[in-house]
């Protein structure tokens, strides 16, 4: 994998140009690995573990292996969402592909074409317990900006640099300039 360009205590960030023709802008925001997912749900399997063996202990040895693989299965839904990583692909001509990388190997591509984009927008969203920075997408024809990281929230400074890069490309250079 390449170097982070930029690293927060919970992502980190690097743009990518393999084509030689270095028209094609990827940027990626991986979620730093930490192992509080795997604690998590070593501690889950355990605590099932010990409540089928003594909890259920004058029960039948049938209801506490039931209970177990019902705890198993519960830990693995719990943990089988988790995002691994966002990529976003600016392609000039064409548009912009958002892919969204499971844990689990699941990936979720949609494709922005370039004429439906009106322009990229940072906002800044509160809630009453946090603030953090969006990225969004003004489409024509929709009534709600398309969020272009829809499952991590990257810090402001990962994000400009993809907003510059989609403000390139959709022509909205103007705009680019007077927030750099």
């Amino acid at each position: 994998m390449d170097k982070f360009s930029i690293t927060d205590w919970r992502y980190g960030y690097f743009s990518d140009r393999k084509w030689p023709s270095e028209a094609v802008d990827i940027h990626h925001v991986v979620v730093l690995r930490n192992r509080s997912g795997e604690k998590g749900f070593l501690f889950c399997f355990f605590a099932a573990l010990a409540f089928c063996f003594f909890l259920l202990k004058g029960q039948s040895i049938f209801v506490a292996l039931w209970c177990l693989v019902l705890n198993v299965f519960f830990g693995k839904k719990l943990f089988k969402g988790t995002v691994e990583k966002e990529t976003v692909m600016v392609l000039p001509n064409f548009g912009v592909q958002l892919e969204t990388h499971f844990r689990s190997g699941k990936v979720i591509r949609r494709f922005v074409p370039v004429d439906k984009i009106l322009k990229p927008v940072l906002l800044e969203c509160l809630t009453p317990v946090t603030c953090y920075w969006s990225l969004s997408l003004i489409l024509q024809g929709e009534d709600e900006l398309l969020l272009v990281f829809k499952e991590l929230r990257p810090p402001v400074k990962m994000l400009v640099p993809i907003w510059k890069a989609l403000c390139t490309a959709t022509g909205d250079d103007k705009n680019r300039d007077a927030c750099s």
